[in-house]
């Protein structure tokens, strides 16, 4: 009934559409379009990732040549921060911080979520567009007021926020503390509850869309795992993301209102402050129980494209739909039990760190599912090795790999002697970080003729991922070893510590690794732009796939297909069936008589 009231409340809309010419403004900018609001996140996407990504190198510089002098320094930073061009320790913590604050939120959560949730659930449930198209306008422009309003932050006289990623009380708790804890601080915590409220209107408009507005014959066992990845994402958003926004206004409450939530016996000066009775363990708690279930709305999405990738560039049926379904609820709900693991040693009961040991360790079993999942989907599959699948084999590397890792972190005994060094940094860089981006590329190489009618020049592509999955080793696996030797995180020199004079090289070779990966991310950025204007002109279904959003005309309209939406007879991932000519059957195809769906159907 749900599919057949969202075909009648459209159909006027796009009568409306062929009346009334469509102006500058209301396509490109305040547009209601999914797919558009859908290109509108993952530009911004990767405008704040060039920023983030350029952060990084230039602390990585910082560590491999302490108290060097550059010319790139005093040009980007300006001569308060690195008077002579040479970096101040302040503003060394405050690019960390901005550099993890932008890659966690703005780009992978914004640029995964944002951009695949908008493009891809419409299009492939067969809807003409989200439950409230108004919503998901308002939750791109509300995104696009918090990047701003975190990029205003490099801007104040104080410098930006300078607390760490996950801004611990007191450095972020009293204003007086540090310079990064004044004004750059305050702007912080108000650009990120603009960025909850946007995510939290997002995932409630992801979710009400998948539950009401799926078309004729669309059951929840014939939903793309792509859907059920981005529809359990939402969910996990909206049990998590508010957790961190009342830490935030309650942090908000000690820095202006005299509270003391997370406050208790400070010291500054000398002098004793009146804050008593709060707590900073109370914001950690706080902190992770987003924090850990953040991890999983970054790679999910990741695991949802490349389960469609992979089946795809295959041309196999994806391995145990049902069990990666089940993994993916299974994650979902055991990341909201484990956050405990990023606190050992903060004086937890090791009772209680035993209990956030176990459920630690039981999350590797879902997502070693997955994993198996993958390869017995590519294991003697007929290979297409293009940009996509390739970032997808890169994936499944760099997720079982950083995994691996994981496994120390998790256990309360192995954490304590690695918690804070660059062990910890190499664990979620490779796992969540280099992950999700993969994720993110393959997304962007499969679904560009989608979005924008053409294709990327695979070359490109080619070269893009090989230097990118060389470098990402090549930065990453290094800091493995530094972190097991001791070497701490977050410090912006490490000479006033003799044993760590041999690790010296090391930083250097992993800085040349990270200088050349960015380097090479203008391939993408070239073939990126290049391609939208002048690529080559795309087929309705290029990559000879089985999906509904093929089925909808290369030039876009606001309504998705021109006359009734197309229903769906079978689950989506009939490749290489027996008995018909090609090797592909779409999800749109009637079942033939005795013919069983995939998807265990009667």
């Amino acid at each position: 009934m749900s599919a057949v009231g969202h075909d009648l409340a459209h159909g006027h809309d796009q009568e409306h559409e062929h009346h009334h010419k469509e102006t500058f403004v209301t396509k490109y900018i305040f547009s209601t379009d999914h797919k558009m609001i859908a290109k509108q996140f993952l530009i911004t996407g990767i405008f704040m990732g060039i920023i983030g990504i350029g952060m990084s190198l230039l602390f990585r510089m910082q560590i491999a040549w302490p108290e060097e002098s550059f010319k790139v320094f005093s040009w980007l930073l300006g001569d308060e921060f690195a008077p002579g061009g040479v970096m101040r320790n302040d503003i060394y913590l405050a690019l960390v911080t901005i550099h993890g604050t932008i890659m966690v939120f703005f780009v992978l959560t914004a640029g995964l979520s944002g951009t695949f949730s908008n493009l891809l659930i419409p299009l492939q449930i067969g809807a003409r567009d989200m439950a409230s198209g108004f919503m998901n306008m308002l939750s791109y422009w509300i995104f696009a007021l918090s990047s701003v309003i975190m990029l205003s932050s490099l801007f104040v006289e104080s410098g930006p926020a300078s607390a760490g990623w996950t801004i611990y009380p007191p450095l972020s708790a009293v204003p007086e503390a540090i310079p990064g804890s004044g004004t750059g601080m305050t702007l912080w915590l108000i650009a990120m509850a603009l960025f909850i409220a946007q995510s939290l209107m997002g995932s409630l408009n992801y979710i009400v869309t998948v539950l009401n507005l799926r078309t004729e014959g669309m059951t929840m066992t014939r939903l793309p795992l792509t859907i059920w990845a981005l529809f359990v994402t939402a969910i996990i958003g909206v049990v998590s993301f508010p957790v961190l926004l009342s830490a935030a206004l309650l942090l908000i409450m000690d820095r202006s209102f005299g509270t003391s939530f997370f406050l208790s016996d400070i010291y500054l000066a000398g002098e004793v402050l009146h804050y008593q009775g709060g707590s900073p363990v109370l914001f950690e708690h706080l902190f992770w129980f987003l924090g850990h279930p953040e991890v999983y709305i970054v790679i999910l999405p990741a695991m949802g494209i490349a389960s469609e990738v992979i089946a795809a560039n295959a041309r196999k049926p994806i391995f145990g739909y049902r069990a990666m379904i089940t993994s993916i609820l299974a994650i979902a709900f055991l990341s909201t039990i484990v956050w405990g693991h990023h606190m050992f040693v903060s004086g937890m009961n090791p009772f209680l760190g035993s209990v956030f040991t176990f459920t630690t360790l039981l999350i590797a079993i879902p997502s070693a599912v997955k994993a198996f999942n993958y390869i017995t989907t590519i294991w003697k599959g007929n290979l297409q090795l293009n940009p996509s699948m390739l970032f997808c084999i890169g994936f499944v590397s760099t997720f079982i790999s950083g995994g691996l890792t994981g496994i120390i972190l998790g256990d309360s005994t192995l954490d304590i002697n690695v918690h804070d060094t660059y062990f910890v940094i190499a664990h979620f860089h490779l796992v969540m970080g280099i992950s999700a981006l993969y994720g993110m590329f393959a997304g962007i190489y499969h679904w560009f003729p989608k979005m924008f009618g053409r294709m990327m020049n695979k070359n490109l592509g080619y070269i893009h991922f090989w230097v990118t999955a060389i470098c990402a080793y090549g930065v990453f696996l290094p800091m493995h070893f530094i972190g097991l030797a001791g070497l701490p995180r977050r410090y912006y020199t490490n000479s006033a510590f003799p044993m760590f004079d041999d690790m010296v090289d090391v930083n250097i070779i992993i800085t040349m690794f990270a200088l050349v990966g960015a380097a090479f991310q203008l391939v993408f950025f070239w073939n990126f732009f290049y391609s939208i204007f002048y690529g080559k002109k795309a087929s309705q279904n290029p990559w000879r796939a089985t999906t509904l959003e093929w089925t909808t005309p290369v030039e876009h309209i606001h309504g998705n297909w021109p006359g009734k939406i197309p229903t769906v007879h079978r689950w989506p991932y009939d490749y290489s069936k027996p008995g018909y000519e090609e090797d592909f059957v779409p999800q749109t195809v009637p079942l033939r008589e005795g013919e069983k769906d995939g998807g265990h159907h009667a």
